[in-house]
């Protein structure tokens, strides 16, 4: 009979081996960069733990993996080339207002699915939002460049918000469809 895999051995697990891949592909990475990368990390590793306990609805899950992936790309991008013209521009703090509101949203929601569905509409309007404000007030690259790093960062970001709501959503419609379908006693 074969074993399962451990699902949580081989996330972390995976986990450090993507941290260990700039050293093996000879990466300039300074001490404080592998320790930037080893808190996110830990952080969005933390976060799917939660959510594989918070709910063993595949919809739920599938919506906490694409929040925290999404969360995980917002951070590393700002950080590695910044969103709004280079990593250095403090316009580009408007995207940790982003990922507050989808924190904030999932604690006030108390982490239902329905409320996660809410947060994570709200945190794609707040993407959008974003990227409109930095593009409009000049802080994104100049020229055409700022405007396609702006559209496309702004749709993926805002694409992927809207992938975890509906996972939410869909996950709220089948609870409240199995606490219909089963009687009370």
């Amino acid at each position: 009979m074969p074993r399962s895999i451990n699902p949580h051995l081989l996330g972390w697990g995976g986990a450090l081996l993507l941290l260990a891949m700039p050293a093996l592909l000879g990466a300039p990475w300074t001490s404080s960069d592998y320790g930037f990368a080893a808190i996110l990390f830990a952080l969005a590793g933390g976060a799917v733990e939660l959510g594989l306990l918070a709910s063993s609805n595949i919809a739920y899950r599938f919506g906490t993996m694409v929040a925290v992936v999404t969360a995980f790309l917002l951070t590393w991008v700002n950080a590695a080339v910044g969103f709004l013209g280079n990593e250095a521009n403090p316009a580009n703090a408007l995207f940790g207002i982003v990922l507050l509101v989808a924190l904030g949203g999932a604690v006030l929601a108390r982490f239902t699915a329905r409320g996660m569905a809410q947060a994570m509409a709200v945190a794609a309007v707040a993407q959008l939002l974003a990227g409109i404000v930095g593009w409009t007030l000049g802080w994104a690259s100049p020229g055409a460049n700022g405007v396609r790093e702006v559209a496309i960062g702004t749709g993926l970001f805002c694409a992927l918000w809207c992938i975890s709501a509906a996972s939410f959503a869909r996950a709220a419609r089948q609870s409240a469809q199995s606490r219909t379908a089963s009687p009370s006693i």
